[in-house]
Protein backbone atom coordinates (compact mmCIF):
# COMPACT_ATOMS: atom_id res chain seq x y z
CA UNK A 1 0.00 0.00 0.00
CA UNK A 2 2.82 2.12 0.66
CA UNK A 3 4.48 1.37 -2.37
CA UNK A 4 1.76 1.74 -4.28
CA UNK A 5 1.13 5.48 -2.59
CA UNK A 6 4.77 6.50 -3.63
CA UNK A 7 4.86 5.56 -7.30
CA UNK A 8 1.77 7.54 -7.15
CA UNK A 9 3.49 10.40 -5.47
CA UNK A 10 6.19 10.64 -7.94
CA UNK A 11 3.94 10.07 -11.00
CA UNK A 12 1.95 12.99 -9.89
CA UNK A 13 5.16 14.97 -9.28
CA UNK A 14 6.67 13.69 -12.50
CA UNK A 15 3.40 15.24 -14.38
CA UNK A 16 4.02 18.23 -12.18
CA UNK A 17 7.07 18.69 -13.32
CA UNK A 18 5.84 18.24 -16.92
CA UNK A 19 3.13 20.20 -17.30
CA UNK A 20 5.42 23.15 -15.46
CA UNK A 21 8.17 22.53 -18.17
CA UNK A 22 5.58 23.18 -21.13
CA UNK A 23 3.99 25.59 -19.69
CA UNK A 24 7.49 27.29 -19.73
CA UNK A 25 8.43 26.56 -23.31
CA UNK A 26 4.67 28.05 -24.09
CA UNK A 27 4.43 31.19 -22.12
CA UNK A 28 5.67 32.84 -24.98
CA UNK A 29 4.03 31.68 -27.33
CA UNK A 30 1.15 33.74 -28.06
CA UNK A 31 4.23 36.42 -29.17
CA UNK A 32 6.07 34.54 -30.57
CA UNK A 33 3.04 33.23 -33.37
CA UNK A 34 4.34 36.14 -34.81
CA UNK A 35 6.75 37.66 -33.98
CA UNK A 36 8.72 34.83 -34.58
CA UNK A 37 7.78 34.73 -38.35
CA UNK A 38 8.27 37.24 -42.00
CA UNK A 39 4.55 36.58 -42.13
CA UNK A 40 1.84 36.91 -39.27
CA UNK A 41 -2.04 36.39 -39.76
CA UNK A 42 -4.89 38.02 -38.22
CA UNK A 43 -8.85 38.44 -38.60
CA UNK A 44 -10.41 41.14 -39.50
CA UNK A 45 -13.77 40.90 -37.65
CA UNK A 46 -15.18 43.67 -39.72
CA UNK A 47 -15.15 41.86 -43.00
CA UNK A 48 -15.26 38.62 -42.03
CA UNK A 49 -11.44 37.80 -43.62
CA UNK A 50 -8.17 36.33 -42.85
CA UNK A 51 -5.32 38.88 -43.39
CA UNK A 52 -1.77 37.70 -43.73
CA UNK A 53 0.90 40.40 -43.35
CA UNK A 54 4.77 40.76 -43.84
CA UNK A 55 6.56 41.75 -39.78
CA UNK A 56 8.80 44.33 -40.12
CA UNK A 57 12.35 42.88 -39.79
CA UNK A 58 12.92 44.81 -36.66
CA UNK A 59 10.09 43.31 -34.45
CA UNK A 60 10.84 39.52 -35.46
CA UNK A 61 12.51 37.71 -32.93
CA UNK A 62 15.59 34.61 -33.58
CA UNK A 63 13.20 32.59 -30.74
CA UNK A 64 16.76 30.13 -30.78
CA UNK A 65 18.96 33.26 -30.30
CA UNK A 66 16.51 34.44 -27.47
CA UNK A 67 16.84 31.16 -25.35
CA UNK A 68 20.55 31.16 -25.57
CA UNK A 69 20.50 34.51 -24.64
CA UNK A 70 20.96 36.11 -20.91
CA UNK A 71 17.18 36.76 -20.68
CA UNK A 72 16.08 33.86 -22.34
CA UNK A 73 14.23 32.22 -19.36
CA UNK A 74 12.08 35.81 -18.97
CA UNK A 75 8.67 35.93 -20.27
CA UNK A 76 7.92 39.01 -22.89
CA UNK A 77 5.37 40.64 -20.64
CA UNK A 78 8.26 41.00 -17.90
CA UNK A 79 9.64 43.37 -19.55
CA UNK A 80 6.67 44.56 -22.34
CA UNK A 81 3.67 45.77 -20.92
CA UNK A 82 1.04 43.03 -19.96
CA UNK A 83 -1.17 44.84 -22.76
CA UNK A 84 0.29 43.36 -25.36
CA UNK A 85 -1.17 40.30 -25.20
CA UNK A 86 -4.38 41.85 -26.71
CA UNK A 87 -4.09 41.62 -29.92
CA UNK A 88 -4.43 44.26 -32.25
CA UNK A 89 -1.68 46.40 -30.03
CA UNK A 90 -2.99 49.67 -28.51
CA UNK A 91 -0.88 52.35 -30.62
CA UNK A 92 0.27 54.19 -27.70
CA UNK A 93 2.26 50.76 -25.99
CA UNK A 94 4.85 51.67 -29.01
CA UNK A 95 5.93 54.66 -27.18
CA UNK A 96 6.79 52.93 -23.38
CA UNK A 97 9.98 53.57 -22.07
CA UNK A 98 12.73 50.35 -22.57
CA UNK A 99 14.02 49.34 -19.45
CA UNK A 100 17.82 50.30 -18.85
CA UNK A 101 20.37 47.86 -17.46
CA UNK A 102 20.11 49.25 -14.14
CA UNK A 103 16.21 49.45 -13.69
CA UNK A 104 16.88 45.42 -12.69
CA UNK A 105 19.99 44.86 -11.98
CA UNK A 106 21.13 47.63 -9.13
CA UNK A 107 21.64 46.75 -5.75
CA UNK A 108 21.43 43.12 -6.52
CA UNK A 109 24.08 41.33 -4.84
CA UNK A 110 23.56 38.57 -7.33
CA UNK A 111 24.99 40.72 -10.12
CA UNK A 112 27.55 42.51 -7.68
CA UNK A 113 30.52 40.96 -9.93
CA UNK A 114 29.34 42.15 -13.26
CA UNK A 115 29.65 46.36 -11.95
CA UNK A 116 26.53 47.06 -13.45
CA UNK A 117 26.75 50.94 -11.53
CA UNK A 118 30.03 51.45 -12.69
CA UNK A 119 29.47 50.24 -16.33
CA UNK A 120 26.18 52.94 -16.32
CA UNK A 121 28.69 55.78 -15.13
CA UNK A 122 30.88 54.75 -17.92
CA UNK A 123 28.35 54.38 -20.34
CA UNK A 124 27.73 58.23 -19.85
CA UNK A 125 31.18 59.17 -20.06
CA UNK A 126 31.30 57.44 -23.42
CA UNK A 127 31.34 59.65 -26.82
CA UNK A 128 28.22 57.48 -27.89
CA UNK A 129 26.23 58.74 -25.02
CA UNK A 130 26.82 62.47 -25.33
CA UNK A 131 26.70 62.64 -28.98
CA UNK A 132 23.30 61.02 -29.03
CA UNK A 133 21.88 61.51 -25.07
CA UNK A 134 18.19 60.53 -25.96
CA UNK A 135 19.47 57.72 -28.67
CA UNK A 136 21.96 56.00 -27.59
CA UNK A 137 20.77 53.48 -24.45
CA UNK A 138 22.26 49.64 -23.29
CA UNK A 139 20.26 48.25 -26.16
CA UNK A 140 22.38 50.44 -28.99
CA UNK A 141 24.78 47.53 -28.70
CA UNK A 142 23.35 44.64 -26.35
CA UNK A 143 20.44 43.13 -28.31
CA UNK A 144 17.96 42.42 -25.12
CA UNK A 145 16.99 39.69 -27.34
CA UNK A 146 20.11 38.24 -28.19
CA UNK A 147 22.60 39.48 -25.89
CA UNK A 148 24.52 36.54 -23.83
CA UNK A 149 28.07 37.02 -21.61
CA UNK A 150 31.02 36.24 -23.92
CA UNK A 151 33.92 37.77 -22.77
CA UNK A 152 33.73 36.13 -19.41
CA UNK A 153 32.96 32.81 -20.56
CA UNK A 154 34.44 32.71 -24.15
CA UNK A 155 36.50 29.37 -24.66
CA UNK A 156 38.50 31.01 -27.68
CA UNK A 157 39.48 34.58 -27.72
CA UNK A 158 38.87 34.70 -31.24
CA UNK A 159 34.91 34.03 -30.42
CA UNK A 160 35.08 36.81 -28.21
CA UNK A 161 36.35 38.56 -30.66
CA UNK A 162 34.37 37.94 -33.14
CA UNK A 163 30.84 38.70 -31.19
CA UNK A 164 32.39 41.82 -29.99
CA UNK A 165 33.37 43.17 -33.16
CA UNK A 166 30.30 41.96 -34.57
CA UNK A 167 28.09 44.64 -32.00
CA UNK A 168 30.49 47.45 -32.95
CA UNK A 169 29.45 46.58 -36.93
CA UNK A 170 26.00 46.15 -36.31
CA UNK A 171 25.87 49.91 -36.48
CA UNK A 172 29.37 51.21 -38.05
CA UNK A 173 28.29 48.56 -41.30
CA UNK A 174 24.82 48.99 -41.22
CA UNK A 175 23.49 52.27 -42.81
CA UNK A 176 20.09 52.35 -42.20
CA UNK A 177 20.75 51.42 -38.35
CA UNK A 178 23.74 54.00 -38.26
CA UNK A 179 21.01 56.76 -39.58
CA UNK A 180 19.14 56.08 -36.75
CA UNK A 181 21.50 57.52 -34.24
CA UNK A 182 23.16 60.58 -35.97
CA UNK A 183 23.31 62.76 -39.05
CA UNK A 184 26.51 62.48 -39.79
CA UNK A 185 27.26 60.37 -43.08
CA UNK A 186 28.29 56.20 -42.52
CA UNK A 187 32.00 56.06 -41.65
CA UNK A 188 33.95 53.66 -44.15
CA UNK A 189 35.96 51.30 -41.80
CA UNK A 190 38.12 50.24 -44.26
CA UNK A 191 39.14 53.83 -44.87
CA UNK A 192 39.43 55.18 -41.62
CA UNK A 193 41.81 52.39 -40.66
CA UNK A 194 44.17 52.40 -43.83
CA UNK A 195 47.14 53.92 -41.45
CA UNK A 196 46.82 50.19 -39.96
CA UNK A 197 49.25 47.61 -41.24
CA UNK A 198 47.98 44.26 -42.34
CA UNK A 199 44.44 45.43 -41.67
CA UNK A 200 42.52 42.10 -41.85
CA UNK A 201 44.75 40.24 -39.60
CA UNK A 202 44.44 43.11 -37.12
CA UNK A 203 40.15 43.27 -37.20
CA UNK A 204 40.52 39.16 -36.92
CA UNK A 205 42.35 39.04 -33.70
CA UNK A 206 41.52 42.45 -32.21
CA UNK A 207 38.30 43.83 -30.84
CA UNK A 208 37.53 47.70 -31.71
CA UNK A 209 37.60 48.26 -28.09
CA UNK A 210 40.99 47.30 -27.45
CA UNK A 211 41.88 50.66 -29.13
CA UNK A 212 38.53 52.92 -29.15
CA UNK A 213 37.78 52.36 -25.24
CA UNK A 214 39.92 53.57 -22.17
CA UNK A 215 41.35 51.00 -20.26
CA UNK A 216 39.61 50.64 -16.78
CA UNK A 217 41.29 48.72 -13.40
CA UNK A 218 37.62 47.49 -12.26
CA UNK A 219 35.56 46.33 -15.22
CA UNK A 220 36.00 43.56 -17.52
CA UNK A 221 35.13 45.72 -20.84
CA UNK A 222 35.35 49.04 -20.71
CA UNK A 223 32.35 51.15 -21.65
CA UNK A 224 34.45 54.59 -22.21
CA UNK A 225 34.20 54.67 -25.76
CA UNK A 226 36.44 57.51 -26.89
CA UNK A 227 36.58 59.91 -29.62
CA UNK A 228 38.73 58.82 -32.90
CA UNK A 229 41.14 61.73 -31.95
CA UNK A 230 41.68 59.49 -28.95
CA UNK A 231 42.19 55.97 -30.12
CA UNK A 232 45.44 54.36 -29.79
CA UNK A 233 48.02 54.36 -32.69
CA UNK A 234 51.19 52.95 -31.41
CA UNK A 235 52.17 49.54 -32.15
CA UNK A 236 54.33 49.46 -29.33
CA UNK A 237 51.27 49.61 -26.88
CA UNK A 238 50.10 46.50 -27.53
CA UNK A 239 53.28 45.05 -29.33
CA UNK A 240 55.30 45.11 -26.32
CA UNK A 241 56.03 43.18 -23.16
CA UNK A 242 53.83 45.82 -21.26
CA UNK A 243 51.04 45.11 -23.65
CA UNK A 244 47.75 46.63 -23.58
CA UNK A 245 46.26 43.56 -24.42
CA UNK A 246 46.91 42.09 -21.42
CA UNK A 247 45.08 44.50 -19.17
CA UNK A 248 41.79 44.35 -21.96
CA UNK A 249 41.38 41.45 -24.08
CA UNK A 250 43.40 38.57 -22.44
CA UNK A 251 42.77 40.26 -18.88
CA UNK A 252 40.56 37.20 -17.42
CA UNK A 253 42.22 34.96 -19.57
CA UNK A 254 43.95 32.34 -17.37
CA UNK A 255 45.10 29.61 -19.65
CA UNK A 256 48.97 29.78 -18.95
CA UNK A 257 49.72 26.62 -20.27
CA UNK A 258 53.12 28.01 -22.01
CA UNK A 259 54.59 29.90 -18.76
CA UNK A 260 56.83 27.48 -18.47
CA UNK A 261 58.39 27.37 -21.28
CA UNK A 262 59.90 31.40 -20.55
CA UNK A 263 57.09 33.17 -22.84
CA UNK A 264 56.55 36.96 -21.85
CA UNK A 265 52.62 37.32 -21.45
CA UNK A 266 52.02 33.46 -22.21
CA UNK A 267 48.27 33.99 -21.75
CA UNK A 268 48.01 35.74 -25.55
CA UNK A 269 50.29 32.79 -27.38
CA UNK A 270 47.91 29.86 -26.36
CA UNK A 271 45.52 31.97 -29.18
CA UNK A 272 48.36 33.85 -31.52
CA UNK A 273 51.87 35.38 -31.62
CA UNK A 274 52.44 38.84 -31.19
CA UNK A 275 55.43 40.37 -32.26
CA UNK A 276 57.27 41.97 -29.36
CA UNK A 277 54.63 40.96 -26.69
CA UNK A 278 55.49 37.19 -26.58
CA UNK A 279 59.15 37.32 -26.05
CA UNK A 280 61.07 34.05 -24.40
CA UNK A 281 62.93 35.56 -21.66
CA UNK A 282 65.36 32.10 -21.88
CA UNK A 283 66.10 32.84 -25.39
CA UNK A 284 66.55 36.61 -25.05
CA UNK A 285 69.35 35.49 -22.37
CA UNK A 286 70.71 33.12 -24.61
CA UNK A 287 70.45 35.49 -27.78
CA UNK A 288 72.90 37.54 -25.26
CA UNK A 289 75.13 34.63 -24.87
CA UNK A 290 75.71 34.16 -28.07
CA UNK A 291 76.16 37.81 -29.11
CA UNK A 292 78.93 38.27 -26.26
CA UNK A 293 80.96 35.29 -27.28
CA UNK A 294 80.87 36.17 -30.87
CA UNK A 295 82.47 39.35 -29.46
CA UNK A 296 84.99 37.39 -27.25
CA UNK A 297 85.74 35.51 -30.82
CA UNK A 298 86.40 38.53 -32.51
CA UNK A 299 88.43 39.88 -30.01
CA UNK A 300 90.16 37.16 -29.39
CA UNK A 301 90.88 36.51 -33.27
CA UNK A 302 91.44 40.65 -33.43
CA UNK A 303 94.57 39.67 -30.19
CA UNK A 304 95.90 36.52 -32.43
CA UNK A 305 96.19 39.07 -35.48
CA UNK A 306 97.94 41.29 -33.85
CA UNK A 307 100.81 39.20 -32.02
CA UNK A 308 101.03 37.10 -35.35
CA UNK A 309 101.73 40.36 -36.89
CA UNK A 310 104.63 41.05 -35.05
Amino acid sequence: MKLSKLILGCICLLLSFSLYAQKETNKNHSCLKCHAHRTYKYMNEDFGMEIKESMCSNRMIDTLAYQQSNHGMFKCTDCHSPEYETFPHAGNLRMELMYACNDCHAGDPEYAKFHFEAIEEAFYESMHYNRSPDAFTCWSCHNPHTYKTQARIGEKISETVSYDNNICLSCHADVSKYELLTERENINILKSHEWLPNQELHFKNVRCIECHTQLSDSLLVSHVVMSKDSAIRECTSCHSANSHLMASLYRYKSLESRKGSGFLNAVIINESYVIGANRNKYLNILSVVIFGLVLIGIFTHTIFRIFKSK
